[in-house]
């Protein structure tokens, strides 16, 4: 299902970015090429080596580092994307993409990319039941964005509250859905 795919995978700064591993540790056995950006906050929560080893890829950090290569960076991963999923997808990502802020990699990317673009947002349950963070969730559905809906669950203070991020099997199957759907 995955074989010869180009998925970039976003990665913002909430405690579930390290399940990541998991989920790029299966698109790798099942034959995708794996690119990934990480947010700066992401790189508090796990570092870019780790992913790095997983992807078999350089990860991508920051707009303005020295270049090896004289690509646009952001335009080439953008157009090489056949999907793009943002995992855990915080409510800083969403309102920036929500709101046309493309001020570091990761936003600039979703901003370029043709490709279907899957959100699975994770962040604690009065963020994600804020009144803002569901507009803009909405927004971006309105405009075909794909959203995974958080689990129920024990979240990092202590509580069991909607806001955990969707376990591994439902991403994949979601990304299966909307590549199934949606060929470019």
């Amino acid at each position: 299902m995955f074989k010869n795919l180009n998925i970039v995978i976003g990665v913002t700064g909430g405690i579930a970015c390290y399940k990541v591993c998991g989920i790029i540790n299966y698109l790798k056995k099942e034959g995708a090429n794996i690119d990934v950006i990480m947010t700066k906050n992401a790189t508090n929560f796990i570092t870019p080596l780790t992913l790095e080893t997983l992807s078999n890829n350089k990860v991508v950090v920051d707009m303005f580092e020295n270049k090896t290569n004289y690509n646009v960076e952001h335009i080439s991963l953008a157009k090489k994307a056949d999907l793009l999923l943002v995992v855990p997808a915080t409510a800083n990502i969403i309102g920036k993409v929500a709101n046309g802020i493309a001020d570091d990699m990761l936003s600039t990317v979703i901003m370029a990319t043709k490709a279907k673009v899957v959100f699975a947002p994770a962040m604690n349950d009065a963020m994600y039941e804020n009144k803002i963070v569901q507009d803009n969730i909405e927004k971006l559905k309105k405009y075909g964005y794909k959203f995974i809906e958080p689990d129920v669950g024990a979240l990092a203070c202590g509580y069991q509250a909607i806001g955990k991020l969707a376990n591994k099997e439902k991403i994949i199957k979601t990304l299966k859905k909307v590549w199934e759907g949606g060929k470019k």
